[in-house]
């Protein structure tokens, strides 16, 4: 199975965008357009269909961030949410670990991490003025 690909949905009009250009770029991503599709108490979802605008601490310049779903959906007591969702590995969402020789890699961890901060707060930011959740999940969140 390839890791990047086109989901086609098997309920449509739950995809709130274009339910024949969907996406996926992991296999946990394709794991989660599966359970939105799927799942009764998710009412409209969305892959990367909205974006918001960041400053980016390595250029410092504003940026498009493209959070992977938007989500619908009721909770068990029945209200109506609605979240941004970013799927992201653990160690990402960790951050790298301080190392005494400075890499390449090690480098390009960090401003990749640093990034990322900046793109889950402006997401947090958006999230607060709509009274919507803005969650990152992990390969432990999906069950992987």
């Amino acid at each position: 199975m390839s890791y990047k690909g086109k989901f086609r949905p098997s309920n449509p009009s739950k995809y709130k965008g274009d339910p024949t250009n969907i996406i996926y770029r992991s296999l946990w991503e394709l794991k989660f357009m599966r359970y939105c599709d799927t799942n009764e108490n998710i009412l409209k979802w969305a892959s990367e269909e909205l974006w918001i605008p960041y400053k980016s601490p390595v250029d410092n310049r504003l940026h498009k961030y493209f959070p992977d779903f938007y989500i619908k959906y009721k909770n068990t007591s029945g209200k109506i949410l609605e979240s941004l969702i970013e799927i992201k590995p653990a160690r990402q969402v960790a951050g790298p670990k301080p190392q005494k020789a400075k890499t390449k890699k090690y480098l390009s961890e960090v401003y990749e991490y640093a990034k990322n901060m900046a793109k889950w707060e402006a997401a947090k930011e958006y999230c607060n003025d709509r009274k919507w959740e803005f969650k990152i999940l992990t390969e432990h969140d999906l069950g992987v």
